[in-house]
């Protein structure tokens, strides 16, 4: 399985320069295993959606990628800067490639919407105030909330509020897309509403995404590949068509979401997820 990972990792046409690299993560959290020597590649402009049981690493990867937390070892490489070499200050501004958005949207509740938007222009970007009403009134354009400036958040729904956070990640016109859980708890028609938005947003912006979720449909949809993490290992990474139909046992025992099967036993042997 070690060299069919390989392969699925590291495509010849992506090797040469990866946008995201990931070399032998490990982070340990009060002396429990979280991401173990875990290696990935990610190309410019690609789709990675990442899968796996609740407690296995998804979210603690996600802060890696984005340079807020210190792996205990390995690389983390982002346009082949290493995120840990840099100096606070270098690191910082580097974190300005990116855009997060996190679940439930995480507005802030006293804002209107367009302040929500607003606030890591007029934190981080040189813009007079005609430019921050631009570029929110764009950012709102391309997730389909034209005119709702004033609203609060308490006023939205939860697709609304979910594609407002959206709004707010892309405000600083950012390289690298994270999207964490960015369906739970939502209808399937607004599940679609939501996948339909991060892969426009994709392909308008031509930057790269990494996605959490537990939901197969989303992930088939916005991802241009899989990657199950399971005890702090990615076990199986590829295309969603060659994913979803793949005969790993882990891969069949999540995607047909069965409580018997691999990741369950092991589970079991260690004493079951903390």
């Amino acid at each position: 399985m070690a060299n069919e990972l390989a392969d699925a990792r590291i495509d010849p046409a992506r090797a040469s320069e990866p946008k995201i690299k990931l070399v032998e993560i490990s982070k340990s959290f009060n002396g429990k295993v979280v991401l173990d020597r875990l290696d990935l590649e990610i190309a410019a402009g690609e789709s990675v959606v990442l899968v796996g049981p609740s407690g296995t690493g998804k979210s603690v990867l996600l802060k890696h990628i984005i340079g807020l937390i210190r792996p205990d070892s390995g690389q983390v490489v982002i346009d082949g800067t290493d995120l840990w070499s840099l100096p606070d200050k270098e690191l910082n501004a580097f974190r300005r490639r990116f855009g997060m958005s996190f679940q439930e949207g995480a507005l802030f509740d006293s804002m209107s919407v367009y302040d929500n938007i607003a606030f890591p222009l007029r934190r981080q970007a040189k813009k007079s105030a005609a430019e921050v009403r631009a570029r929110v009134a764009e950012c709102l354009e391309l997730v389909h909330l034209e005119g709702i400036e004033k609203r609060k958040p308490a006023e939205l729904s939860g697709g609304m509020r979910r594609r407002v956070g959206f709004a707010r990640a892309i405000a600083l016109e950012p390289e690298i897309l994270l999207f964490d859980e960015p369906t739970t708890g939502l209808d399937p028609i607004m599940s679609d509403v939501i996948d339909t938005t991060i892969v426009e947003m994709r392909e308008r912006l031509r930057c790269t995404t990494v996605t959490i979720t537990h939901d197969m449909e989303s992930a088939a949809k916005i991802g241009d590949r899989i990657a199950l993490i399971f005890e702090g290992k990615i076990v199986a990474i590829d295309a969603p068509e060659r994913f979803l139909k793949s005969d790993n046992p882990m891969v069949r025992q999540f995607v047909e979401g069965r409580a018997d099967g691999p990741m369950t036993q092991a589970e079991g042997a260690r004493g079951g997820r903390a």
